[in-house]
């Protein structure tokens, strides 16, 4: 009797469901937690065929089985661990496990049925499926515009590489084409920069705030595809090792004039450049071209993440310890959290949002400044603005 009843509790504290049933397919009990799983108290179960509890084609299939047995005699025994789905009270179904044994009790053979629920298990896997969907969508979506450019390099690869040297090819057909692109590019959106130009020069007389307003797009438009082909030119020449500094004296008051009047152009409405020189001397020994990309580069982002009628501060100075060049603005400035971060490539901080940009801007900018043994330095806060320095010691 002590046995008897420690199954029972065993029975009736089980985590899983557990129906036991006679060779007829009828009920004979029925623990809480299959009650709990089905939504029926034991007395709407207990005496009923076990198919109420299936829907179909489970249930015909198991009248099947009951029918079989009692034409022949001879039972059908569902598989341990088949996957299999229950009908509930109010009609809704879900997933379980079920285990079968039969069993032989009092003189006769009764079969208990094991029900694992599998709600959960199936409910995680469909969403980490869905999820996996989502995710190879963003993946292709993101990268369709690259597939064919790799399907072109995929092939040549095939042809020039059966060795290093034409590996070595493969490499100089790529910074040729990089080159070659980037050139080819900048001609013309030169000339689209000089027409709107022109356009907001002779369209002044009409006063049209439409007409101005759509010139200056044209404008920020060419700038930022300007930007992003120097970039990446720089950038590839950068990878390839191909950029050694070519020092020359040069006036650096000069160069800063031409690239304030120059940078004026693509600046957002009401938006002035205010340069000035501090020293007596004008004169700087660096590489020119170098120079002049990475206050670009700096000038550039001033007016991208300042608003309009804002001033840009754009300063040089020489004296006796050195040279240095500072770019300032009062725009949306560097979460301190992102600053570490802020000279990586392809890095942008958090707070740009749709303001267009590669990211390699900075990373150009300090790669150029180290090639010429200089530093950058630079100070920021959210919504006060960005200061840049670039300074270089006396030889």
């Amino acid at each position: 009797m002590e046995n008897a009843a420690l199954l029972k509790a065993i029975i009736e504290n089980a985590i899983d469901g557990i129906i036991t049933i006679d060779e007829r397919g009828i009920v004979e009990s029925i623990n809480p937690s299959a009650c709990k799983l089905f939504q029926y108290e034991p007395h709407e179960v207990i005496g009923k065929n076990v198919s109420m509890l299936m829907p179909q084609p489970y249930r015909q299939e198991h009248d099947h089985y009951i029918n079989r047995y009692q034409t022949t005699g001879k039972p059908h025994i569902i598989g341990i661990g088949r996957e299999v789905t229950g009908l509930r009270k109010d009609g809704t179904q879900f997933p379980f496990r079920l285990g079968v044994s039969d069993v032989n009790f009092s003189g006769r053979k009764i079969y208990a049925g094991f029900i694992h629920d599998l709600s959960r298990e199936k409910e995680a896997e469909d969403k980490l499926k869905e999820y996996t969907s989502h995710l190879e969508e963003v993946v292709e979506e993101r990268t369709l515009s690259l597939k064919q450019f790799v399907l072109e390099l995929q092939k040549t690869k095939e042809e020039v590489s059966q060795s290093l040297e034409k590996e070595k090819e493969l490499g100089q057909l790529k910074s040729r084409f990089v080159s070659m692109a980037s050139h080819e590019f900048r001609t013309p959106l030169s000339a689209v920069q000089l027409s709107a130009s022109l356009i907001d020069k002779y369209a002044e007389p009409l006063h049209s705030p439409q007409i101005s307003k759509h010139v200056n797009k044209i404008k920020n438009a060419v700038g930022n595809l300007t930007t992003i082909l120097n970039d990446f030119l720089s950038l590839e020449k950068l990878e390839a090792g191909r950029i050694e500094p070519s020092y020359t004296r040069f006036d650096l008051v000069k160069l800063a004039e031409e690239l304030t009047e120059e940078m004026q152009i693509m600046a957002k409405q009401n938006q002035n450049i205010l340069y000035q020189h501090t020293g007596t001397d004008s004169m700087a020994y660096l590489d020119i071209n170098l120079l002049k990309n990475c206050i670009i580069n700096l000038i550039t982002n001033a007016i991208k993440y300042s608003g309009e009628d804002s001033f840009i501060e754009f300063s040089t100075e020489i004296n006796a310890s050195g040279c240095s060049i500072t770019v300032k603005d009062n725009g949306i400035g560097i979460p301190e959290s992102d600053q570490k971060h802020l000279f990586e490539a392809f890095f942008r901080a958090h707070n740009t949002g749709n303001i267009p940009g590669t990211g390699l801007g900075l990373n150009i900018v300090a790669r150029y400044t180290a090639l010429m043994n200089g530093r950058v330095d630079f100070q920021s806060n959210v919504n006060e603005g960005t200061s840049f320095t670039i300074s270089f010691s006396a030889s």
